[in-house]
């Protein structure tokens, strides 16, 4: 039996959470970009004249902006990101579960940078969506 095994399996539960949310991270910027083509796809092949064509080529120009153009790639990054990150901490606690010496809980400043840059990238997106 492996000494303090349930430790372990948590530390290994919360590895794998992590490794779902940055995959599901790097998917959603995958669909990010899909969508972007599909939009700049659509635009070339719309042939309106007038008001009308106007306001669908700004519509789409919109909808295929920076954020939209550059934001899935970012999100690919950022999930092979959490990825890397959550490899490390989970090298980390299982060191220190080996370790025969007792440590302190404590939160890193790497999670932390980490949930404040998800949560920058969430708050963009939300407002890209709200005035879209």
């Amino acid at each position: 039996m492996i000494r303090d095994y349930t430790d372990h399996a948590a530390n290994e539960r919360t590895y794998l959470a992590w490794v779902r949310t940055g995959i599901a991270v790097m998917a959603l910027g995958f669909v990010i970009e899909k969508f972007n083509l599909f939009v700049l796809t659509i635009g070339g092949s719309i042939i309106l004249e007038g008001a009308a064509g106007a306001l669908v080529e700004r519509r789409l120009e919109r909808l295929s902006g920076p954020l939209a153009r550059d934001g899935g790639g970012v999100l690919v990054l950022g999930g092979i990101g959490l990825i890397a990150i959550a490899t490390w901490r989970f090298i980390h606690t299982r060191r220190l579960l080996d370790d025969e010496q007792t440590h302190k809980a404590s939160v890193g400043r790497i999670e932390l940078i980490a949930l404040a840059a998800l949560l920058l990238v969430v708050a963009g997106f939300g407002a890209f969506l709200a005035m879209g």
